[in-house]
């Protein structure tokens, strides 16, 4: 497999530190608020790459990490009258709740900054002790920028246009305006730790840099793990800063820290920067409310992962068609012959998705090869093939992509439920139903749904999607209208 490295400017063979295995991190949330669609979308990039390493064979370790004490995170909590930890816990809960809905793999470790003080106080002791950082009277700890002789090297840029290009000031003990906390002294009711500087916490650096040695750092691959990745906004300063934390603290000959650094586009919306003040801003409740997680997926997965998307009315419409015919192609078929090279050929579906795939996760080609298995099996079926083979073909592969294609709804699939707990749900929101026929019901319960969402009642039509969800039930928001499904 090749990647794009933004280290080196190069697409690069991934060769693996330690064989038949892969270390990957990824920058986390800020559990400050609820997380945003744009967060979701940048995860998904790095879950389809850990479920096609995985495929391939691949060990992985995917280690994504939760800053809990942070600037925004006690700025919000104080304006909340609460507790900031208390606040960052209720928060990741939330989002794993989410990426579970999301049908999102966990991250294998999930760290917590408050849980990791004593590992990253380590690696501040060590920076100091290696003349790459200074304690200020305050008890602050700074990096000391100009200590790094290729500082800049992730960005491409050097340190004198780095300190033009930003809005940086000096800090009254800094010694270079570019010189960044690696330790903060604790200021009055902010949350704090010992320290052999006193008591404070971490700057925002430090944390990643710590975490990914600890959990990504091996026996054979020595000071060095495989794959960084994170959205472009985080190359300067965060992932610039990492590189020389990582590197001061070895302080020794040789490369250190990540092979290869990953970065994914933003996500605009309506072609603008996602943000509160402009009220653009799409939460994940939100978005599953309105479109299935398949759709969500189609349509981060139709672009270059290191393109800027543009989230649309339109283009999510086009991302339902897209599942929608996907979905349409698992159709049982009625044919008894063998399948025809040239009308069904699962084999070359195969190597041209994993030929884009190797080729810098080349998502987009690799869904046109699936678009292509499926317009090939609907002409099998047609012409009275057998098409089971494909069929399975198409299955796995969209499934490497995390896509689940559930069937379309029919009475037929929806005689097949239960309708105890339906009726039971239909109660408890006080819509009118038969209690027998489940169909019906369901089809109250999305009109129930949709008055929901008129009056942006959010939080109901976000449950009455997840409680059919758990029900066996999908819903799939689309230019005309809300369709249901039956999960397969």
């Amino acid at each position: 497999m090749r990647l794009q490295n933004t280290l080196t400017g190069a697409v690069e063979d991934l060769v693996p530190v330690t064989p038949d295995r892969i270390g990957l991190y990824v920058c986390g949330v800020t559990p400050y608020d609820a997380a945003h669609v744009g967060h979701a979308m940048s995860l998904m990039v790095y879950d389809v790459l850990v479920r096609y390493l995985r495929w391939r064979g691949y060990q992985v370790t995917f280690v994504s990490n939760y800053t809990d004490v942070d600037d925004k995170l006690i700025e919000r909590a104080a304006q909340q009258g609460r507790d900031p930890l208390e606040l960052a816990n209720a928060n990741i809960e939330q989002w794993e709740r989410e990426q579970q809905s999301l049908g999102l793999l966990l991250p294998d470790v999930r760290p917590r900054v408050t849980r990791e003080i004593e590992n990253i106080i380590g690696m501040i002791e060590e920076i100091v002790a290696n003349g790459f950082a200074y304690v200020t009277p305050a008890g602050d700890v700074y990096f000391r920028v100009r200590s790094k002789a290729d500082y800049g090297k992730l960005s491409h840029r050097n340190i004198d246009d780095l300190r033009t290009g930003t809005r940086f000031e000096p800090g009254d003990e800094k010694e270079f305006a570019l010189d960044f906390a690696l330790w903060k002294a604790q200021k009055p009711g902010e949350p704090a730790w010992d320290s052999p500087w006193g008591k404070g916490r971490p700057g925002w650096h430090i944390e990643c840099s710590a975490m990914a040695r600890r959990y990504l750092y091996t026996k054979e691959g020595g000071d060095r793990f495989d794959i960084h990745g994170g959205g472009v906004d985080l190359i300067f300063p965060h992932h610039e800063n990492e590189i020389a934390q990582a590197e001061a603290a070895k302080h020794a000959p040789g490369p250190t820290f990540a092979n290869i650094w990953m970065h994914n586009g933003m996500v605009q919306r309506d072609g603008e920067k996602m943000s509160k003040s402009l009220g653009n801003v799409v939460n994940v409740a939100e978005a599953l409310d309105r479109w299935s997680p398949d759709a969500i997926r189609m349509y981060v997965l139709s672009s270059k992962y290191r393109q800027p998307n543009n989230l649309t009315d339109e283009a999510m419409a086009a991302a339902v068609a897209g599942i929608e015919r996907l979905t349409a192609a698992l159709r049982p078929g009625s044919g008894t012959t063998p399948p025809s090279v040239d009308a069904v050929d699962a084999v070359a579906t195969r190597t041209r998705f994993i030929e884009a795939m190797e080729d810098d996760l080349g998502t987009p080609q690799a869904l046109a090869a699936l678009f292509d298995l499926a317009r090939a099996i609907n002409r099998g079926r047609d012409a009275g093939e057998g098409i089971e083979a494909a069929q399975a073909t198409l299955r796995e592969l969209a499934g490497v992509l995390g896509l689940t294609l559930v069937e379309r709804a029919t009475d037929e699939a929806a005689a097949r439920l239960d309708p105890v707990p339906f009726a039971k749900l239909a109660s408890r929101l006080d819509v009118a139903c038969s209690g027998k026929d489940v169909a019906s019901t369901i089809d109250a319960l999305v009109e129930r749904r949709l008055a929901a969402r008129t009056a942006k009642d959010w939080a109901l039509a976000d449950t009455i999607r997840k409680e059919l969800d758990a029900l066996g039930v999908t819903l799939e928001d689309g230019p005309q209208g809300t369709r249901w499904g039956v999960k397969r």
